[in-house]
């Protein structure tokens, strides 16, 4: 039987910030406890004071915590 492919149900949006503030981006998947790695170009962020990964049923979110421009 082949693995049913994990989709986004609610991609990413473009969220505005302010600096200094925390932002959260979130996804939906189409399967519950999906695996998901979040990057930044072509570097994957590691969870750290900075960037707290959550990840509930099918939503992950990624929180940047004093948020600045280089978030971007």
């Amino acid at each position: 039987v082949p693995a049913v492919p994990v989709l986004f149900k609610q991609a990413l949006e473009n969220t505005d910030m302010e600096a200094g503030k925390s932002v959260s981006l979130r996804c939906e998947l189409t399967k519950a406890d999906a695996t998901v790695v979040w990057k930044k170009g072509e570097a994957t962020l590691q969870a750290s004071a900075k960037y707290e990964m959550k990840q509930k049923g099918t939503v992950a979110e990624l929180v940047i915590h004093n948020a600045e421009p280089e978030d971007a």
